[in-house]
């Protein structure tokens, strides 16, 4: 009996141990595919709310770049709404652009250009190069050319540039009567918020010669009275003269300090040289005042 018994459990442990062997591996592997999902899942979980954390960081410090108030690229010109307390600049004097405070960047560049609206072409060729460059640039318009060409002026409003006033006939003011100097810049005033619902509050004499009376009337139509401290000279340049771009350039950089209020005009040449020249200004390590943020006089 005992040898029997013992033949018996052999038997039995023997096909035990042939079970265990040929035990299918699913189950483990299953384990094994799980537990390496899990670990894969976490690690993407784990990146996508890096992510989410970074791109919520980036975000914040692009919105903490974009809405300095120096230089304007998510604001929109004219449309945006700025309170006075909001105005880190003013125009000295020498109509140069200084801080209101202590902190705000000093080296800085207004520019501006005269004697417009001419053609819409130009105009998108200025504005195409200032919008690369997030810039912004007061255009002065004589009130002719508005009546003459009104859809002009609404490219550029609608663009987003400032548009401020230059007279309506681009005479000379400083010897008119205040009647006539009061027709001279309030029938501008008129157009220009007929044609984009928006009055300019920025006026620049003709000629740069505006007078007591210009200055007085300027003032009780809310209006910033300039000239300019840093001239293009790009009036005095004859359509078939070489170089024009090269002498722009020269003249600007020769001339330039921080504050500099820039005089150009709506002309091919001018166009043309735009680019080179407020790259070259960058480079120089400037930025380009959002007129917007420039203090007006109190009504």
């Amino acid at each position: 009996m005992g040898t029997k018994t013992a033949a018996i459990l052999l038997t039995a442990c023997l096909l035990l141990s042939a079970c265990t062997a040929n035990k299918p591996e699913s189950a483990a592997s299953d384990t094994s595919t799980s537990t390496k999902e899990q670990k894969t899942v976490s690690s993407e979980t784990s990146y996508r709310n890096q992510t989410n954390r970074d791109d919520h960081n980036s975000a914040g410090k692009a919105t903490v770049q974009l809405n300095k108030p120096v230089v304007d690229s998510s604001k929109t010109g004219e449309s945006a709404t700025v309170s006075a307390t909001d105005k880190t600049y003013h125009l000295d004097k020498a109509y140069n652009v200084v801080p209101n405070q202590k902190g705000a960047e000093k080296k800085v560049i207004l520019l501006t250009f005269d004697d417009g609206p001419k053609e819409a072409s130009m105009i998108n060729k200025i504005i195409d190069t200032l919008d690369k460059h997030k810039a912004k640039a007061i255009f002065f318009v004589n009130g002719y050319r508005v009546k003459e060409h009104p859809e002009l002026l609404k490219l550029i409003h609608d663009r987003r540039q400032p548009i401020g006033n230059h007279s309506w006939d681009h005479i000379v003011l400083k010897n008119k009567s205040e009647a006539e100097v009061k027709k001279q810049i309030e029938t501008v005033q008129k157009i220009v918020k007929d044609t984009t619902g928006q009055a300019p509050v920025f006026f620049r004499p003709p000629h740069g010669a505006g007078g007591d009376v210009g200055r007085k009337v300027a003032k009780e139509n809310g209006l910033l009275y300039m000239t300019w401290s840093v001239g293009s000279l790009d009036w005095t340049m004859k359509k078939n003269q070489p170089n024009k771009t090269d002498a722009i350039l020269k003249n600007v950089t020769e001339q330039l300090h921080p504050g500099s209020n820039i005089l150009m005009h709506e002309l091919p040449w001018t166009a043309e040289a735009l680019d080179d020249l407020l790259t070259r200004l960058e480079q120089k390590g400037y930025q380009f005042v959002d007129p917007q943020y420039i203090e007006l006089p109190a009504n």
